[in-house]
């Protein structure tokens, strides 16, 4: 962890929270665009919400950027061909999560673009779209959140019934988890694109402030977005402390609004004048309303303490694992896990032929000795999973009580709210699964809610 600079002024969230090293070993290596595969597997359920339904079938021709599968309601989101081929089947390919999933699989036949598309390099500042359809052609084009929520973007922006107008944008670019650096190479070289797509946002939403939230570890993306924000007074960079897990919600709302979301399940950023999108979202954003570029690719981090090939990568979604670590030089040895995401609420995984999706921002390779894990024993009482929970939970007896199947009381006890974080899990001095009992028991628990609610 790097000391904040001199004469630079600091916020954050007052609450719990920790202070891992970064680690961000492939933070100076510029995006580079990975190669195209000779096939690709477009899973159908990128995002939060309903899956799309395929528009497309065996023997169809796709171009880059073309629609193969629609929308199936409002909080739902299309996916578009990342290449240009022939669609070879619909299948269940296996996921990150191990489960097989509907998926279009096409082959790679030269890499013919949709004409609509503008590939041209030139910044487009001039927005001429109105809010309408700025709001509909981040629909259209497949949008949702880049920082591993995947929440469809034109549904967090759109006020509900009952809710006010918002007050603030925010742009999440803390990438708070350690390893990561998608996002910190995207604003150090995006960042005039960016700054035009937060000007996007804040028309589509009719805010008149917003807010870049960026940790202090990442001053060189600060100056960037400083200077491309320059002749927008009412777009403020903040430079934030390194405390994570600064990257949540609850958590930059407090840091930069200083107000307090209402508990979850409900609770929602709007609640409090706020909508928060991500970084990486937002660059998404600019793509779409003023390049007509679907959302096909995503810049990925590769990295590891044992990968001395990682780098930051522009990647065709539904590439497979395998095919990136094979341009990459393969799989090193002695490799222990491989996570997507970070690793602290990334997930481990086996199988190397899951494809790449929009919500998958890394993949940290760990030695064995580094993936072994300690010696679970009993808990002590210290406290420590308390002190750094920034919802105000008590992990330890959240997870004894699931552990034991009384839900009843692990709800009473706000199982619900825990943002899954794992800073309990990185403090716990007896290695207890704190994590894992939290999760099983906020899944029942919810599941319960669900059917009560139906009656």
């Amino acid at each position: 962890m790097g000391a904040t600079p001199a004469g630079i002024k600091t916020r954050t969230f007052p609450q719990g929270g920790i202070h891992p090293p970064d680690l961000k070993l492939s933070a100076d290596r510029a995006i580079v665009p990975a190669p195209v595969p000779s096939q690709v597997a477009l899973l159908l359920g990128q995002h939060i919400g309903a899956p799309a339904k395929p528009v497309v079938g065996p023997g169809d021709k796709v171009l880059v950027g073309q629609m193969v599968a629609e929308a199936s309601g409002f909080v739902s989101s299309p996916v578009h061909s990342s290449v240009s081929g022939t669609v070879l089947r619909l299948d269940d390919v296996p996921d990150v999560s191990g489960y097989r999933r509907p998926a279009i699989i096409v082959k790679v036949e030269g890499d013919e673009w949709m004409p609509s598309i503008d590939r041209s390099p030139g910044l487009c500042e001039e927005i001429a779209a109105s809010p309408q359809e700025i709001v509909e052609a981040i629909k259209t084009s497949g949008i949702v959140g880049l920082g591993g929520a995947t929440f469809p973007t034109h549904v967090k922006l759109s006020v509900g019934p009952g809710k006010n107008p918002p007050e603030h944008l925010l742009i999440n670019g803390v990438e708070c988890e350690p390893y990561l650096t998608a996002d910190h190479r995207l604003m150090i070289e995006k960042a005039p694109e960016i700054v035009t797509g937060v000007r996007l946002l804040m028309a589509a939403t009719g805010v008149r402030r917003a807010m870049i939230g960026i940790e202090v570890n990442k001053m060189d993306a600060v100056r960037s977005l400083q200077e491309a924000a320059s002749r927008y007074p009412a777009i403020e960079v903040v430079p934030l402390q390194m405390h994570y897990p600064q990257g949540g919600e609850r958590q930059l709302v407090k840091a930069l609004i200083g107000r307090e979301i209402p508990p979850p399940p409900q609770g929602l950023p709007i609640d409090v004048g706020a909508v928060v999108i991500n970084v990486a979202t937002v660059f998404a954003v600019y793509e779409a309303v003023q390049k007509k570029k679907p959302l096909i690719e995503r810049v990925v981090t590769f990295t590891g303490k044992a990968f001395f090939s990682g780098g930051n990568f522009l990647v065709r979604l539904g590439t497979s694992v395998a095919d990136l670590f094979s341009s990459v030089g393969g799989v090193p040895e002695d490799i222990g896990k491989i996570v997507c995401g970070g690793p602290m609420m990334g997930r481990a995984f086996a199988d190397l032929d899951i494809p790449m999706t929009k919500g998958m921002s890394g993949l940290v390779l760990f030695s064995r000795a580094e993936a072994r894990q300690g010696e679970i024993t009993n808990c002590i009482r210290c406290g420590k999973c308390v002190a750094v929970c920034p919802l105000g939970l008590e992990p330890y007896l959240v997870a004894g009580l699931v552990e034991r199947g009384d839900l009843e009381r692990a709800e009473k006890e706000r199982a619900v709210s825990c943002c899954e974080c794992g800073c309990c899990d990185y403090i716990c001095p007896a290695n207890r699964p704190l994590l894992d009992y939290l999760k099983i028991g906020k899944a029942r628990i919810m599941e319960a809610m669900k059917r009560r609610a139906k009656g």
